[in-house]
């Protein structure tokens, strides 16, 4: 039986899935994006396979809202909230910000579950994440009704939208491998000092959550004179 001395759970196991749904569509979407309009590849997209694919890819990335919201309905709420919620430390982290891209996350403000540059990230995400499906659904269903303007407009909107998310993907696994935070993906864990190092107010809400906790049976017979 696995242990976990010294680590703290990150992020559930619903939460890890949703997140697994979220890169394999956006990846699905990126790789055959560039088969249909990259002019090297396109000789892969003979046969509209690409073309499905890439709907297929549409339809995962558009239900990855809904399965949150199904699977981990207070995780979701949370994100949505926090991502657009900032106090006075993440304003100053947010001056501070170089720092943290160098790595030197010691020298920032103590900041919640999510930092302030997190919450920059997803509250960005999922505004570009909107643009991206309104335009793909556009192009998808309304073609002949936007006509030869609007379907250009939608076009470049559509493809800026992805490139910004490809660039923030590239940003995302930076952070991750920088700051050790691959495992909160593939066990739910990360180790607690590098967790306090970047969320110091976070991890002294899960203890003193733990230390409001009721006693269990084994610890409330210990307790017992």
């Amino acid at each position: 039986m696995a242990t976990h001395e010294h680590e703290v759970l990150r992020y559930r196991r619903n939460q890890r899935l949703v997140h697994a749904l979220l890169a394999s569509s956006f990846l699905l979407l990126l790789l055959t994006g560039l088969v249909l309009l990259w002019g090297p590849l396109s000789f892969l997209a003979a046969g509209g396979n690409s073309r499905w694919l890439h709907r297929v890819g549409a339809i995962g990335f558009m239900l990855v809202p809904v399965a949150y919201l199904v699977a981990d309905p207070k995780g979701a709420k949370e994100l949505l909230i926090d991502s657009f919620k900032y106090d006075r430390d993440d304003v100053e982290w947010t001056k501070h910000m170089y720092r943290y891209f160098m790595g030197h996350a010691a020298e920032m403000p103590p900041q919640g579950r999510l930092n302030a540059g997190q919450k920059l990230h997803h509250a960005t995400v999922i505004v570009i994440s909107a643009a991206m499906v309104i335009t793909g659904l556009a192009m998808w269903f309304f073609k002949p009704a936007l006509g030869a303007t609007g379907l250009a407009w939608a076009a470049m909107i559509h493809d800026l939208a992805m490139l910004a998310l490809t660039l923030l993907l590239v940003g995302h696994l930076y952070f991750t491998f920088v700051y050790k935070a691959l495992s909160g993906m593939t066990t739910g864990y990360v180790d607690e000092d590098e967790a306090r190092l970047e969320h110091a107010k976070w991890v002294d809400e899960l203890e003193h959550e733990a230390e409001a906790a009721p006693l269990g049976k084994e610890e409330e017979a210990a307790a017992s004179p």
